[in-house]
């Protein structure tokens, strides 16, 4: 492995799994099963295993996507995978595509679609979100996410590029369909996110207003099944409920 490098560092301990984020350097990594010299991971690949001071064993894995959702630094609420999952599979998200992002948040989505598209372009406004954010999307070590500080609201009528995709996931939403026509290829997708009817029946108002075609609003609600001796059942009653997903195409 080289320097730099982002590893997940996994090991059981009472029973449990535990799970740690560390990045192969030329300092120690402290965790409460010992101490673990990260340049010992330089002869090693994912798969390999390293051990701490106190003698525990840590296998070597490189971390995909959903590791890093589990383990990334929060700013409140950010998109499930399962949110994201209809995303990718209702655009049609490939390698090819360009795609532009707003609502970075802590980069969770962006993330998802920098592991498959060509280029990820993602826009977040409040300082403490974009710091988080660019934490987040650097520990992956993509270098197709470009993460831009500041308001699509006021910058997508200046903007010479055009996209394959475009998500929103802000309060803005419904202000910035009516411009987003304007930079999307033809036969691209609108994607807009929002948690509450309100906000998704103004986003579905001005996206009519604008002309799209292929118009769909949809929820995503998961529910986690337990085995147990007794029967096999629903985990939780509780509605596994994040958002409504409206999509859209030019």
């Amino acid at each position: 492995m080289e320097m730099g490098v982002v590893v997940l560092l996994i090991t059981e301990y009472k029973g449990k799994t535990r799970e740690y984020v560390a990045t192969v350097s030329n300092e120690s990594f402290h965790t409460d099963l010992g101490i673990i010299d990260m340049d010992d991971l330089l002869d090693k690949e994912p798969g390999d295993t390293v051990t701490s001071h106190l003698n525990h064993t840590f296998f070597i894995r490189k971390p995909r996507t959903p590791d890093i959702f589990k383990h990334a630094k929060r700013t409140g609420a950010p998109m499930m995978p399962r949110d994201i999952g209809i995303i990718i599979a209702y655009t049609g998200l490939n390698k090819n595509d360009t795609v532009l992002d707003t609502g970075t948040g802590t980069g969770v989505l962006a993330m998802y679609m920098g592991s498959i598209a060509k280029q990820v372009v993602t826009y977040e406004s409040n300082d403490a979100f974009f710091k988080v954010a660019r934490y987040n999307i650097k520990s992956l070590g993509y270098d197709n996410i470009e993460l831009r500080h500041g308001n699509l609201l006021g910058e997508i009528l200046h903007m010479d590029e055009k996209f394959d995709v475009i998500t929103l996931d802000t309060v803005d939403a419904g202000r910035i369909v009516p411009d987003v026509v304007n930079i999307l290829h033809p036969g691209g997708f609108l994607v807009a996110y929002s948690p509450f009817f309100e906000q998704t029946k103004e986003i579905r108002e001005a996206i009519n207003n604008a002309g799209f075609m292929e118009v769909s609003t949809i929820e995503c609600i998961e529910r986690n099944i337990a085995f147990t001796d007794r029967g096999t059942r629903p985990a939780s009653s509780r509605v596994g409920h994040t958002g409504f997903i409206t999509i859209a195409r030019t």
